[in-house]
């Protein structure tokens, strides 16, 4: 590889020590953004969009609304109503079947070579060496 990258002790520690803070920072957020929630329910209402100043600072919170679908329920509605053009039909490998074959012989694991993707991912774990 060849890289002039070096890590030290104190890196290890400083990531550490990050990595510590950041957790307990999201949880303090976490715990503010809930008060403030709560604070904005009581005052201009549930789900209500809303500001309110204090000091130098104002929390401002908006309201997003989405709507979904439950799946089978909207499907077999669409059957019963006869609208069969709003139906998207998805053909999906079955891999689970596909490993299954290729390990008890049924199909030969060679056809699949080319379909077959490799995904990695890396993970940065500090912990204290105690």
């Amino acid at each position: 590889m060849g890289s002039s990258v070096r890590i030290s002790e104190a890196d290890l520690e400083r990531y550490y020590i990050l990595s510590k803070q950041k957790k307990e920072i999201e949880q303090e957020m976490k715990q503010l953004k809930k008060d403030f929630n709560l604070y904005l329910d009581d005052s201009i209402g549930k789900n209500q969009k809303g500001e309110i100043a204090c000091g130098n600072y104002k929390v401002q919170r908006q309201i997003r609304a989405a709507i979904g679908y439950n799946q089978e329920l909207t499907v077999q509605k669409l059957e019963e109503l006869n609208l069969n053009d709003f139906i998207i039909v998805e053909k999906l490998p079955d891999t689970d079947k596909l490993e299954a074959a290729i390990k008890i012989g049924l199909v030969e694991e060679s056809a699949f070579t080319e379909c077959k993707t490799n995904k990695t991912t890396t993970a940065i774990v500090v912990k204290e060496a105690t």
